[in-house]
This record gives C-alpha cells, structure tokens and sequence, in this order.
C-alpha cells in the first residue's frame, strides 16, 4: 500500500533549490531576490503564518535606511513599491541631555545638503517594506515561500544539505541561509557560538503624532540611561526608539498609554509641539552578539543570525542589507566562473568581505553607547568637546555624512548608484 506522507517528502526533495532561506523577515526575502536576478531559486521558511506576515496593521516599528540600501530597494525593483510611503532624512541633529529636561541644544548638524547624492536615507515602516518583499517573492518564478513551517533539523552533506521540518516536510538545496536572528538556529544547529553581552538596557519603541511639521529632521538625544532616537515618518508622525534602563523601561512598559505619554513628554520636549501616541508600544532588550563565524560547511549567516548591534546608529537593518548585496554578488561571480556556490572558498569570499566592516560597525556602536550612556562630567565634557569639533570641520563632517548614508567602504554592486 502506498504511503502517502512518504510520497509527499520524496516530492519535496526532488524540488532541489540553490538556496534554503531560513528566515522570512526582512534579509532573506531580499537575498530570494537579489539570488533571483542571477537565475538562482530559493525556497524561503519562515515560522510565522502568511496572515501574520502580510498583516497591513500600523505597530510603529520602522527602519532609517541609508542611502545604499535605498539604491539596493531601487536596484531588486523594489523602491516604486514602497517609495510614496518613505520619508527623506534630510538632517541629523544629536544633542546631550539629562532626562525630564528635552533636547538641548544640539552640538552636532548633519545636512544632507552638504553631499551631493540627494538624503542621507528615508525612514520607512516595517509593515510597508515587509508587504512589498512578500508581493515581489510572490511574483518571482525562482522563489518558493513556505509561511507558519518550523526548522527541526538540517544536515550538511558534500552534494547539498537538507532541513527537516516540523510539518515531516524534507527540503533539499545547495547552500543553506540563517537569516532568523539573533537568536539563529541555523547557527546553533551547526555549532557556531557567539560572542557579545548585554547593556542592562531596553528599548521601547513606538510611533508618535505632533502639533508641527518634523521637516524631515531626525533627532538623537542622548540621555545618562540611554539615546532617545526622534525618527521622522510621514506627515506629522514620528518613530522613537527610547533606551532606558531594564528596570526603569520594564516599569514605563507597564504604564497605561496616558500615563507612558507624561513620562515621555519631559524627555521628548516641546519641539514639536503636542504629541500623541499613535498606534502599538513595543520594548526588546539590547545587547550586542556577533557569530563567530558569517559561515560554515555549505551554510552562511545574514543580518541579525551574523551580528546583532545596538540601534544607537540606526545600522542594523542596513549591515544586513549590505551581507545580502555582498552575499548576492559573491554567489553571482561563482555561478559565473562555474564554481559550486556552496564550496568552502565562495562562501569564504563573503565572510572576509563582511567580517571586518562588522566588526569595525559593532564595536563603534559599542563605545558609542558605553560613552554617552551615563552621566560622567568629564566624559560628557569630552564627548560635547569632539562632537561639537566634529560639526566645526566641513571635510570630517562631511565623512561622517556618508557614513550615515551607507557609502562608505568596500560597496556591493547592487549598493552602488
């Protein structure tokens, strides 16, 4: 007699993809399509079931791309899709501070007229950018997505390597994704450790609606617990993403939205006039984690399963985008050369083009963070000094500028203009 659950794994073996995408938030379906552009197939898993992941409700959750990563949206067909909801930066303002006392006067001024490629980045929510990769996987022939399957297993055997997952479904394929974060269990399944610690402090993020017009302008107010991020969406809304201590953050938490919106009023200030919250509040611990290896036999790591960083810089989501240009563009020159996309020396291309410019990212962030967050006189003396220096030099602030803007450093063909 025939069995058909044995049937049903037998077919799904024999659907072979070049690459098993673990991970369908933001990173993998990016790399499903910047493969796709070379002729690769992906088959795209992710735990969370397609209402869930299509869901059109506004949370707050919104990313500050770059500007590189704007031109890799532009370059996978991706930014008409999504660009009548985006939000230029056009400057950046930071300034120091102590809580209950709202910004004070910035001592640092970054323009994005001083460069001549256009803004520095746009602001865009998550539910906008998450839609536009779905509907685009959902057009493409060489994507397969698979929505509310679980990872149980994986094996690496020299042809290929296979997941087993939670439905009995068996998958086959020749390289093997972690994009599943921080947390990664393609990571831990294939034994790679990692390193990095906690700050003892969280994040709560939520969208906020004011009196006056933000003409574009993104705030950083650093405060002795942490940064207050003031991130511009469209109209008259703006993203905070508000660091304070584990203790003080998990009782703000818990606050009524009234009661959340008079601790934050002192902090935020008057700026913009009367503020309101609008939609869901969010909270996430902080802490930086770095893989101890981008990749492993016939497997590699993208965005947060490789590093993990705090969102003082706003990079997160950017130097994940950045491993999925390097990463397309490596697995792309192999195919070319007709080499086996899963050999140790390809993936080893992306690991020594990535590693460095990580690690130099989330180090930076680090001592960033550790400088600002606390109340030290004659470090907040010394910080005031060099920043307040910076924003004096046109040629350094001008360097500064495009680091923010993503074009600095060893760029993607897909990053570039």
């Amino acid at each position: 007699m025939d069995n058909p659950a044995r049937e049903d794994i037998l077919r799904d073996m024999n659907k072979t993809s070049d690459l098993l995408i673990v991970g369908g938030g933001l990173n993998g379906p990016a790399l499903a399509l910047a493969a796709a552009r070379s002729g690769l197939t992906s088959t795209v898993i992710d735990a969370l079931p397609a209402p869930a992941r299509e869901a059109d409700d506004f949370d707050g959750r919104a990313y500050a791309l770059a500007l590189s990563s704007v031109r890799l949206l532009r370059n996978l067909g991706l930014w008409g899709r999504v660009a009548d909801n985006a939000q230029p930066m056009l400057e950046i303002k930071v300034s120091d501070g102590r809580a209950g006392e709202g910004p004070a006067p910035f001592f640092l001024h970054f323009d994005h007229a001083e460069i001549e490629e256009g803004p520095m980045g746009h602001m865009l929510e998550d539910r906008f950018l998450r839609r536009a990769l779905i509907a685009a996987m959902d057009e493409t022939p060489e994507i397969t997505q698979l929505s509310g399957e679980e990872v149980m297993a994986q094996e690496v055997g020299p042809q290929g390597v296979t997941l087993s997952l939670a439905s009995g479904k068996v998958l086959a394929g020749r390289v093997l994704i972690g994009a599943d974060g921080r947390g990664s269990g393609t990571a831990r399944r294939a034994g790679i450790g990692r390193t990095g610690w906690g700050y003892g402090q969280t994040a709560l993020v939520a969208a906020i609606e004011h009196e006056l017009p933000h003409h574009g302008i993104a705030h950083q107010f650093f405060m002795p617990p942490g940064p207050l991020a003031i991130l511009p969406l469209l109209g008259n809304v703006s993203s905070i993403v508000w660091s304070e201590t584990d203790e003080t953050a998990a009782r703000f938490a818990a606050l009524t939205d009234d009661a959340f919106m008079e601790v934050l009023r002192p902090r935020f200030g008057d700026f913009l006039g009367k503020i309101a919250l609008r939609g869901k509040r969010f909270t996430y611990p902080l802490n930086l984690t770095v893989a101890n290896s981008f990749v492993s036999g016939r497997l590699a790591l993208i965005g947060d399963a490789a590093h993990g960083m705090h969102p003082i810089a706003g990079q997160g989501l950017n130097a994940g985008l950045r491993d999925v240009a390097a990463l397309a563009q490596v697995l792309d020159e192999a195919r070319r050369r007709g080499e086996e996309i899963g050999a140790p020396d390809v993936l080893a291309r992306y690991q020594e083009w990535r590693r460095f410019d990580t690690a130099t990212l989330a180090l930076a962030t680090d001592l960033t963070n550790r400088l600002f967050s606390n109340d030290n006189p004659l470090l907040r003396a010394a910080r005031d000094l060099g920043m307040g220096a910076i924003s004096c030099l046109p040629a350094l602030r001008r360097g500064f500028i495009r680091e923010a803007a993503g074009l600095t450093g060893d760029l993607p063909a897909l990053m570039k203009g």
